[in-house]
């Protein structure tokens, strides 16, 4: 099974570099329909007006962080399947083992490169 790359991928982070990183890197992985979000909040609103693939989230944002997103997205009945990928600079157990009880699809310690992201998007969409 290939990834079909035609879906659109929401990326959710407050910082815009790495927002302009992320969008690099699913270019490079072969991405084109790429949108953003600044926050939760904001994705939350963008995921309830149009139908995504797949969520990139970060998990330090603020007002609403990846992990209360993550939670939201799970508690709609629209929204549950989606696959989910959050993003972090901290590698703490504890936000791992909590983000796999939120129904996180994969994890992604920064920094990563393209080869990275691939691998964990194929493992999330059944195509490794």
């Amino acid at each position: 099974m290939s990834i079909d790359y035609s879906i659109p991928v929401l990326v959710v982070d407050d910082y815009q570099t790495m927002v302009r990183i992320l969008r690099n890197l699913l270019k490079q992985v072969g991405f084109k329909d790429i949108d953003d979000a600044s926050d939760g909040t904001a994705a939350l609103a963008k995921l309830r007006e149009r139908k995504y693939g797949l969520v990139i989230s970060d998990w330090n944002m603020e007002p609403m962080t990846g992990y209360e997103l993550l939670q939201h997205v799970r508690a709609d009945e629209q929204l549950r399947d989606l696959p989910f990928i959050m993003v972090t600079a901290e590698a703490k157990t504890e936000n791992v083992v909590a983000a796999k009880k939120a129904g996180v699809n994969n994890y992604i310690v920064k920094p990563f490169n393209a080869q990275t992201l691939q691998s964990k998007i194929a493992a999330v969409l059944g195509a490794q």
